[in-house]
């Protein structure tokens, strides 16, 4: 089942990342995004909504609590809620560096494109 990832800021002024709930314009299984300034920039950080006293995420926000839906959410924010939502590691497909047969698979590659 895909899920339609969805970034909103809401009245509080937090901004939450979670999987779009079309009945009541809200969320399911939100996640706190929690910016963290270090001296390379600012690192990213995300947390489920009701962290301490919930760890898992789970619950729901309704839409009168959402003040503003962004347009996208990046597709590695995505993908890092996705894995911490599930507790499984998404790939970006593809066999990249899959060793078949002792050799890499980008020469294994190159090899059926001269022939």
């Amino acid at each position: 089942m895909a899920y339609d990832v969805t970034m909103v800021k809401l009245v509080t002024g937090e901004t939450v990342i979670g999987k779009a709930d079309a009945a009541t314009g809200g969320l399911k299984d939100p996640a706190v995004l929690q910016t963290i300034p270090t001296q390379q920039g600012v690192q990213m950080m995300l947390m489920p909504y009701g962290y301490p006293f919930d760890a898992d995420f789970c619950g729901t926000i309704d839409g009168k609590h959402v003040l503003y839906t962004y347009k996208s959410c990046p597709a590695d924010l995505q993908t890092k809620y996705m894995e911490a939502c599930s507790n499984l590691t998404l790939s970006s497909g593809g066999l990249g560096g899959l060793d078949l047969k002792g050799e890499s698979a980008a020469a294994g590659a190159s090899s059926l494109l001269l022939k």
